[in-house]
């Protein structure tokens, strides 16, 4: 290998680390919101199942409400 090669070979290597810098920041970035992403996801879940068991144990029964209006006519 003469220097010619060996200049193209530090070129090389010299812009494979700068896009490895420029890309890293935005990789991790990524991989941070999927991990908060998941977590929510999980808690969310968690909560549901909390709801959906009373706190007895057993499901709790879902109340429906209905409105009404009442007016008075003469």
């Amino acid at each position: 290998m003469d220097t010619a090669h060996l200049e193209g070979l530090i070129g090389m290597l010299t812009v494979l680390a700068i896009l490895v810098l420029l890309v890293l920041p935005s990789v991790l970035g990524i991989a941070r919101d999927r991990r908060i992403a998941r977590q929510i996801r999980e808690a969310e879940q968690a909560r549901r199942e909390a709801e959906d068991l009373g706190p007895t144990g057993r499901p709790a029964r879902r109340q429906r409400y209905f409105t009404t209006t009442v007016t008075h006519h003469s």
